[in-house]
C-alpha cells in the first residue's frame, strides 16, 4: 500500500484491555502485552508503506529478533491504553524500534526491540527492498532504561518439558510465532509470581526460527540471588531462543 497521507513518524494508538487478554486476577497478560506492542508497530509500518503486505511484493517480512520490556504497573480489563511508537534506527536489513504504553497520561511499560528483515522463501535476512526514507529517526528517545542485550544461557541449565510445535504455534511467516516462546516458558513460572505481577522486566532473544513438528525442549536456570531467571529453548543442540525474568 502506497505511504498514508496520516502518516507521522510517531504513532499513538488506543487499545482497549478486553476479558480474554487478562489473568484471572483482571490484569493484562504478558504475551498479551507483547501483542499490543507488536500490533502497534505493525500499524505503524503499515501507514508507513512498509508492512508485511507491502514487503511481501519482495517476499519480505520483519521478523522480530531481540525484545526488551520493562514494566511499572500491568492494565487491567477495561483499561483504555495508548501504545506509543518510533524507531531509534533503520538500515539495510535492521532496525530498532522503541514502544511505550500510558494509562491515564501515565507510562507503565517501555519497550526496545530489535527487527530484521526475513525473506519468506529463502529463509534467510536481506536488505529491506522498500523505500524508509520518509521515517524520521530518533536514535536518542529511548524507551527503556537498559537496552537489549545478549542473553548468556548457562550450560548446566535445566530441562522442564518437551514440546511440539503444533500448527496453532505458527504465524503468517509459518514459523513459532515470537509471543509463543514466551508463553511457553511463563507456563512453567509460579504462577503466584504472575499474578502478583513480580515481574520487574524481561528480555528474548529470537536465535533460530521454529516449524510445524519441531521438536523442542524447554531449560531453566535461576541465577544465584534469585533475582532473575533464563529459559532457554533447544532444537537438538542447537539454541532457538533465551528468556531473561528480572524479579521485583
Amino acid at each position: 500500500m502506497p505511504i498514508s497521507p496520516n502518516f507521522t513518524s510517531v504513532l499513538s494508538k488506543d487499545w482497549e484491555i478486553n476479558f480474554t487478554q487478562c489473568t484471572p486476577n483482571g490484569y493484562l497478560k504478558y504475551t498479551d502485552l507483547c501483542n499490543l506492542l507488536q500490533l502497534t508497530a505493525a500499524a505503524h509500518s503499515e501507514v508507513g508503506g512498509i508492512s508485511f503486505t507491502d514487503m511481501q511484493e519482495f517476499d519480505q517480512a520483519w521478523v522480530l529478533s531481540r525484545m526488551r520490556v520493562e514494566i511499572t504497573a500491568l492494565p487491567k480489563w477495561q483499561d483504555v491504553v495508548t501504545v506509543k511508537t518510533w524507531i531509534n534506527s533503520l538500515e539495510n536489513s535492521r532496525s530498532v524500534r522503541a514502544l511505550e504504553m500510558y494509562v491515564n497520561g501515565k507510562k507503565i511499560v517501555g519497550s526496545e526491540t530489535y527487527w530484521a528483515v526475513f525473506n519468506t522463501k529463502a529463509r534467510r535476512p536481506e536488505a529491506l527492498a522498500l523505500p524508509y526514507e520518509h521515517f524520521e529517526l530518533y536514535p536518542d528517545n529511548r524507551a527503556t532504561v537498559e537496552g537489549f542485550s545478549r542473553i548468556n544461557i548457562n550450560p548446566d541449565k535445566e530441562s522442564v518439558f518437551e514440546k511440539t510445535v503444533y500448527l496453532s504455534d505458527l504465524d503468517i511467516v509459518n514459523h513459532a510465532n515470537n509471543v509463543k516462546y514466551l508463553e511457553w516458558c511463563l507456563d512453567h513460572v509460579d504462577a503466584k509470581r504472575i499474578l502478583k505481577q513480580e515481574v520487574k522486566s524481561f528480555e528474548m532473544n529470537f536465535l533460530k526460527e521454529l516449524s510445524l513438528n519441531d521438536q523442542v525442549v524447554i531449560h531453566e536456570n535461576e541465577n544465584e540471588d534469585h533475582s532473575a531467571t533464563t529459559f532457554s529453548i533447544t532444537k537438538g543442540d542447537k539454541n532457538c531462543f533465551a528468556l531473561e525474568l528480572h524479579w521485583k
